[in-house]
């Protein structure tokens, strides 16, 4: 779950100067399948999910630096709403923002999009027992797609057709969180409200050279998590990393660090886990605390950037996850080396934690 991890980036993207926006709706039509990913949520797959999403788009012409260096991408608002097909797992209605990024002379697009969940049908111990997907009602809603996309079929229409993933999860605030994974055929239109501008490209900007020595970053990230335990109770957690980066240019830094992960929820799983199974011989007294080590890419856009790490625990008492863990997010430079960040750690699909952090880059 990365709740409001494009509303910032949306609102941090909207140019005042030089050429304005053009601005278009979208309709799209959905139907696909679901993608169980653990072997105890093939009971809720019922049926065909299909769904609509409508999008307000803004088109981007050149009026900002990192509007040519990401070949001029729109970005806008959706609305989504979903049918699972499944009685367990019931609607959901989402609302979000996203990025569609363009390549091969403009005919394909990439869109990313992040927005929360309203679930209708979300886990109940008496009315709901077997959605174990969904453990609130409020979740966060991903979703990534690929398109092609011709918005000259007959103007001011535009037609695209493609494959979209979505994605539902709570990030483990609340147990049950296994979280609703589905791949849909994407068919829809648009209307272009404007007529078409010119892209603008500067060729008199001087370019700037972004490289830069190597800086280091320490990072405190907090929030609540709950462990694998059907209501065992939220409990407050604290990572604290310390990393190097070095920028290679105008997109990209390399990432190398170490982290302390203070887990509260772990203190209650590993006494459950020791009175449960007493033929795994687990000390409940066993040190919850874990480290790891971690390489990261961090992707700058403006003031915004998005960082991808994997992770290794070196220390690692109590082994019920795996020892890899990966952490996605987002990252807004307040000032120029003081920045907020929101991210979700997880360990593959199954998710432990969503972090809010603050850090300074030294």
């Amino acid at each position: 779950m990365r709740q409001f991890f494009y509303f910032i980036l949306l609102v941090s993207s909207v140019s005042m100067a030089q050429q304005k926006e053009t601005y278009a709706i979208e309709v799209s039509n959905l139907r696909g399948n679901t993608l169980p990913h653990k072997e105890d949520m093939y009971h809720l797959i019922q049926g065909h999910p299909e769904g609509v999403m409508l999008s307000f788009v803004a088109k981007t012409h050149g009026a900002k630096e990192w509007q040519k260096a990401y070949n001029f991408p729109d970005y806008g608002a959706y609305f989504l709403y979903q049918d699972f097909n499944s009685q367990p797992l019931g609607q959901a209605y989402s609302v979000g923002a996203f990025y569609n990024f363009y390549f091969w002379k403009r005919r394909l697009q990439m869109r990313i999009a992040q927005g929360v969940a309203l679930v209708t049908n979300p886990y109940d111990k008496v009315t709901n027992s077997k959605n174990k997907a969904f453990g609130t009602p409020i979740l966060d809603n991903t979703n990534f797609g690929f398109a092609y996309d011709n918005q000259k079929l007959l103007k001011p229409f535009g037609f695209h057709a493609g494959v979209l993933f979505t994605h539902y999860s709570n990030g483990r605030v609340k147990s049950p969180n296994s979280g609703i994974n589905t791949y849909l055929l994407n068919l829809g239109l648009s209307y272009n409200f404007d007529s078409d501008k010119s892209i603008v490209n500067d060729t008199t900007m001087v370019k700037k050279n972004y490289r830069e020595p190597i800086h280091y970053n320490i990072v405190f990230r907090s929030g609540i998590n709950e462990s694998p335990i059907i209501r065992s109770g939220q409990r407050p957690f604290y990572h604290i990393g310390f990393y190097a980066d070095k920028r290679l240019n105008r997109k990209s830094a390399l990432q190398l660090g170490a982290e302390l992960f203070l887990t509260n929820s772990f203190k209650d799983y590993i006494k459950y886990y020791a009175v449960a199974y007493p033929d795994k011989n687990i000390d409940p007294n066993t040190d919850y605390k874990r480290v790891g080590v971690f390489v990261g890419h961090e992707l700058f856009v403006n003031k915004i950037s998005l960082e991808a790490q994997v992770g290794y625990y070196v220390y690692q008492p109590f082994k019920k996850d795996i020892a890899i863990y990966d952490r996605v997010g987002m990252k807004y430079y307040i000032a120029k080396n003081i920045y907020g960040s929101f991210t979700i750690k997880t360990h593959l699909f199954l998710a432990e934690a969503l972090e809010f952090g603050v850090g300074v880059r030294l």
